[in-house]
């Protein structure tokens, strides 16, 4: 039996979402589905001393309302830079973060010279899932011929990747 589970992507997801891609065969990334503003597709918190910091990504929205995620650009990539000082302010001071600031910049060197949120999210859940030691097969729903409807999206992907279960 071949377990698939399918989720949009998110910038630095929560610990339930790495469970998940734990659990399953494959997991796929919904990345041909319409970005949401104000999300987690391009935005995450940390605690700081003085309370809640967003993370955020900038990307391109203006005029379009309708752009997939795999669609949504990235402007700019000063942000990489705000974002692993950010953390370094906020944590550099807590007990393992020597053991990941290493893998921290080098992650963020990476996604500098990124232009997609897709590559980005991507890249982090990637790395992440190797630095945990989850050895899931990640693909993109792009990758998949779809059919329409949201129901039918969704069971012709987990057909399409041999999956059984979802």
């Amino acid at each position: 039996m071949k377990k698939i589970a399918i989720l949009q992507s998110d910038y630095i997801p929560w610990k339930g979402y790495f469970d998940i891609i734990n659990s399953v065969d494959e997991f796929i990334l919904y990345d041909d589905m319409q970005y949401t503003r104000r999300d987690w597709r391009n935005r995450n918190q940390i605690k700081t001393a003085n309370g809640m910091l967003w993370l955020t990504i900038p990307v391109d929205t203006k005029g379009k309302y309708f752009q997939k995620i795999n669609e949504t650009k990235v402007s700019g990539h000063r942000w990489t830079r705000e974002h692993m000082r950010a953390i370094q302010l906020a944590y550099a001071h807590a007990p393992y973060y020597d053991r990941y600031k290493t893998f921290l910049e080098e992650l963020y060197a990476k996604a500098d010279g990124m232009d997609y949120l897709t590559d980005i999210n991507r890249t982090f859940i990637e790395s992440i899932c190797a630095e945990l030691g989850i050895r899931t097969k990640i693909t993109l729903s792009s990758d998949y011929e779809l059919a329409e409807g949201k129901t039918e999206r969704l069971a012709e992907l987990v057909r399409s990747a041999g999956g059984d279960w979802y």
